[in-house]
């Protein structure tokens, strides 16, 4: 009995190996990787998605605008703050008793208009 080879398999084991060294030079490491996963995981929730576009909108809110800006409970917004500051996306300041909340940086910022950008472009016929 022969061997099935798959329609997408490489009839070839290394076609370019030039190319594939590039690559794996240029790629990140395994580490990053998994930390680059997470990451788009805790994007990938459209809630703190939300909280994020509010903040990108607004440059800097407290936990009860960004509640009523984003129709979340306080007690919600106030949990994705909480995973969003941990993972370094989003920063706070405190003012008295009020905390007041933006984006960590300008990389956040493109991720977020990037991001946005690539959706809209995908819905058009």
């Amino acid at each position: 009995m022969s061997a099935v080879t798959p329609l997408d398999a490489c009839e070839v084991v290394l076609a370019h190996p030039d190319k594939v060294a590039l690559t794996r030079a240029n790629i990140p490491d395994p580490t990053e990787t998994v930390r680059l996963a997470a990451l788009f995981k805790l994007l990938g929730d459209p809630r703190r998605a939300r909280i994020l576009y509010a903040l990108l909108e607004a440059g800097e809110l407290c936990v009860c605008d960004l509640a009523a800006s984003v129709d979340v409970p306080e007690t919600a917004v106030s949990q994705s703050l909480r995973l969003l500051r941990t993972a370094g996306v989003v920063d706070n300041r405190r003012s008295g008793r009020m905390v007041y909340y933006r984006l960590a940086d300008a990389h956040v910022r493109m991720l977020l208009d990037l991001s946005r950008e690539h959706t809209r472009h995908e819905e058009r016929p």
